[in-house]
């Protein structure tokens, strides 16, 4: 585990050569300058949960943050728990109500193209893109990053993003980046334009093309990990999962994502960049935002209980702990948010076996598809209907006659309530009436909860909102298990802050992942009007001297 990343770190060296002999200087006491280096990670699919469970077994790079200001009560409060929202919750202070960015794809039945589905990340202005094959862009994400609000107030401040997803790269940079690469299934590849390829990211293209053509070998798992692994037979056409050991067959792209490989890849790149960039090296703070995504692949194709998860998580910790003592010996002044883009839940089978009865998949009559279908039949009309898929987001075809439509969401609304793994079922109407939540988030309703991810002009007709621990995949063959509901399991995330010397702390009140970015503002001495945003800065957090409210 975490031969990986030490492999790539060898290959990028020339580019990390640093002085062992630097030793970052101690913060003083609060409040403390603003760091050089200001770091924010963000691991796809960490749910608090999982954080929680591993906690005591982490001495590496997660231990280490662990060893800061730990807030294990955080919480991507809305119910749209997918990835694009929630990565663009974090350096906006937004809900995605107010980014805009509702689900990973929504529906827009006024674009010309046959493809009415958007996605988050996508430019649909640009000739020939598509929600499939698009054309990577911000341009949908609404309010200013934290890089951004950095650059404007200090242009020479440099914002970098690197993700394992382009979605989290994008949403974490915002429009106004220096450097964005994500990993577009066979490389590091960029959105912006401008300007050479930087050294590192082409020397970490060829190291991992080099990886993904060979083989790898089976990880020998530690006791830890071996003790989870028992083999789950998965319902509905998927392979059983539980005692994986990550090994795969050359060139296998795919095995290489959903692996530890895979973060030890990007990590490699942002170390890279780092140096390559001289960040965090001049009176001009910068800002580097790390999407890591191999935690929520491994979830989606083994759940997140088995031996697979446990390699995961530990080859993760090394691999931060190896990417923390490159800076370290650098000798920059750094300091590290972290949290997750949304939870997960474990497939059904294993739930089942751990005593959850009510865990179960959803029943493949509950897609909006199929739905509409029985609509359609009923009322005598013709076309889908209704689009959408098996929860969140369902939206009434345009092409039908106002009373036709008016019909069609009073069926709809009957039907998704009637049925047994619906738990509630709010119509478009009913979530603008309704205020925007505040308070404690692990106190709101579930009408709250999806309140906090609508937006008028993007989200659905209705919004549905599944039981408790039924998962919307029937169909295994692809993944077996995902997130994206309104409960605890996958609203719940950890948020950690850390730099040098500071004192250990655990705070168990529940926060919101918009509350990061005017804390890291506060950090870094930038100003930010409390009235435009959803978040607040954090008080107790060394080193950050929150404004007046």
């Amino acid at each position: 585990m975490g031969i990986s990343m030490r492999k790539l770190l060898v290959l990028l060296a020339a580019m990390l050569a640093v002085p062992a002999s630097a030793i970052p200087p101690l913060p003083g006491p609060p409040p403390a300058p603003p760091p050089r280096l200001l770091i924010v990670l963000a691991i796809d699919g960490l749910s608090a949960d999982l954080f929680d469970e591993y906690r005591p077994m982490l001495f590496g790079g997660l231990g280490r943050l662990a060893r800061g200001t730990v807030f294990p009560n955080g919480y991507q409060s809305h119910a749209a728990t997918e990835t694009c929202p929630g990565h663009s919750t974090m350096l906006t202070g937004l809900r995605p109500a107010r980014t805009g960015i509702i689900a990973n794809y929504w529906t827009d039945q006024s674009l010309s193209r046959s493809d009415k589905s958007v996605y988050c990340a996508e430019d649909v202005r640009a000739p020939g893109s598509s929600s499939t094959a698009y054309t990577v862009s911000p341009v949908h994400l609404k309010g200013m990053t934290l890089g951004e609000r950095l650059k404007r107030s200090s242009p020479a401040s440099r914002n970098v993003a690197v993700g394992g997803k382009d979605r989290a790269a994008v949403m974490m940079g915002g429009q106004l980046v220096d450097q964005r690469w994500y990993w577009d299934g066979k490389r590091f590849a960029s959105d912006l334009k401008a300007g050479p390829t930087p050294h590192s990211v082409t020397r970490a293209n060829g190291a991992v093309a080099a990886m993904i053509a060979a083989s790898q070998a089976p990880l020998d798992p530690p006791q830890l990990c071996s003790d989870k692994a028992r083999l789950v037979p998965i319902e509905g056409g998927g392979k059983p999962v539980g005692a994986g050991r990550f090994g795969r067959g050359a060139g296998d792209a795919n095995g290489f994502r959903a692996s530890p490989a895979f973060d030890g890849a990007v990590l490699a790149l942002a170390a890279g960049l780092i140096e390559e960039m001289q960040l965090g090296r001049d009176a001009s703070p910068d800002l580097l935002s790390i999407g890591l995504s191999a935690t929520d692949f491994v979830g989606h194709s083994y759940g997140i209980r088995g031996q697979e998860m446990c390699l995961q998580l530990l080859s993760l910790d090394r691999d931060l702990g190896d990417f923390f003592r490159l800076l370290d010996r650098s000798g920059l002044d750094y300091a590290v948010a972290l949290t997750a883009d949304h939870g997960f839940v474990d497939i059904p089978e294993r739930l089942r076996q751990q005593n959850v009865p009510t865990a179960a998949r959803a029943e493949p009559g509950l897609d909006a598809t199929e739905v509409g279908k029985r609509i359609a039949a009923k009322l005598k009309l013709s076309g889908p209907v209704l689009i959408g898929d098996f929860f969140g987001d369902i939206y009434i075809d345009r092409a039908l006659k106002p009373a036709d439509r008016a019909r069609v969401l009073r069926e709809a609304v009957a039907a998704y309530s009637a049925h047994p793994q619906v738990q509630a079922v709010f119509t478009a109407e009913q979530l603008a009436r309704a205020p925007m939540p505040s308070g404690s988030p692990d106190r709101w309703t579930m009408l709250e909860r999806a309140r906090a991810s609508f937006d008028p002009d993007r989200s659905g007709d209705l919004v549905v909102l599944l039981r408790q621990h039924v998962t919307p995949v029937p169909n295994t063959t692809r993944y077996i298990a995902t997130h994206g509901s309104p409960w605890d399991y996958d609203r719940r995330v950890p948020i950690l802050f850390w730099r040098p010397a500071m004192p250990p702390a655990n705070r168990n009140e529940a926060i919101e992942t918009v509350d990061i970015m005017p804390t890291l503002a506060a950090m870094l001495g930038i100003q930010v009007d409390p009235a435009s945003i959803d978040g607040k800065c954090l008080t107790g957090v060394q080193g950050v001297a929150c404004p007046p409210r």
